[in-house]
This record gives structure tokens, sequence and C-alpha cells, in this order.
């Protein structure tokens, strides 16, 4: 069956429907081939293993990857063995945070920014690579670092949002432990 066959099949529309059709279906193949759509990226997360130049099209609900150049503070954060400290953080709409995250813990962890939505998806995901044997690379999220045990790691973020966040180890069994904080991004007053 040619094409032009499949086009009267499907598409009764006339010739400008079935251009217009075929410039999109070709737009498209484009933007997958060259990267601009991530198959496998869920909303709120870049998943691992996905194109650079996607995950810098990517939208969380949490803010954006901030600039080194425009970092309002540092907050340091420990790893402990099963938590956070501080275990909660108050940031302002717009400003540029950088985490430095020390593991002070023998185990290895992740910091992971996000809403209770992208977070439970990452948390399902991180299960699968598990039960799959494959390895856990946080550090291919941008609003997530992972940190191994007794080393530092760092991320800096802006918040563009205001409203409840959390940020989370989403390592099998770590946040169920109660390795979680909560994360409040107020407007500015």
């Amino acid at each position: 069956m040619s094409t032009r066959t499949v086009f009267k099949t499907f598409l009764p529309f006339g010739k400008t429907a079935k251009i217009s059709l075929a410039g999109l279906l070709l737009s498209v193949a484009a933007m997958s081939s060259s990267g601009a759509i991530a198959s496998d990226a869920m909303p709120g997360m870049v998943m691992p293993k996905t194109n650079v130049h996607a995950a810098a099209a990517e939208t969380f609900a949490v803010g954006e990857p901030g600039k080194r150049a425009r970092i309002d503070r540092t907050v340091e954060m420990k790893m402990k063995y099963i938590s956070f400290e501080p275990n909660s953080l108050q940031v302002r709409l717009n400003e540029t945070i950088r985490f430095v995250v020390t593991n002070t813990s023998q185990a290895d962890h992740e910091f992971v920014l996000g809403d209770v939505k992208s977070q439970i998806a990452h948390r399902k995901e991180m299960v699968e690579m598990v039960d799959k044997g494959q390895d856990m690379q946080a550090d291919d999220d941008p609003n997530a670092v992972g940190v191994k045990a007794g080393k530092t790691g760092e991320l800096i973020w802006k918040f563009t949002r205001a409203g409840s966040y959390e940020f989370d180890c989403d390592i099998p069994g770590h946040f169920e432990s109660g390795m979680a904080g909560a994360l409040l991004v107020e407007a500015k007053k």
C-alpha cells in the first residue's frame, strides 16, 4: 500500500491537510532523532540516560537548574544514616541556592528536589532499576545529586514556583525509613 493510498484511506481531508500532516510528522521525527523529545521522560522528572539537550528543556514543579554566577546563598545539608539535617528548609521565590550535600553515613544516598507526584514517580523508577540490575544514577537528573558514602556533592537550583515541596532520598527503602524533608518556597514579601 503506497503512502498516497494510506492518506486517502485514513485521512479524508483535502490536499492542504495531507501536506500539513506530513510536515508535522517530519518535524516530530526530526525532533525525536535530535534528542529534543525524550520518549522516556516523565512529567516533572528527567530520567537517567536522557539526552542533555532534552534535559535542559524539561520543566520541574519546583524550579529549574540554577546558574553558578547567580547563587543567592549556600545551604549545607548532611545526609546521615537515614535522615537529612536540616530536615526542613524555607527558600524565597526566585532564589538560587547552592546545596552542598555531605554524606556522613556509610551508605550511598541521593538528594532529590520535587513535588510529591514527581518523587513518587522517581521512587518507582528507582525500584524498577534495582529490579533490572541497573545502576541508579541520580546525577543524571538535574534536580538531584547522588552522594557516595563519606563524600560531598553539590546541586545549584533556582526556585521558580511558590509552594510546598520535598527533598528525598529515593533509593529503595530510604524514603520509607524517613529520609525526607519538607521544602517551602515562599513568595517574596
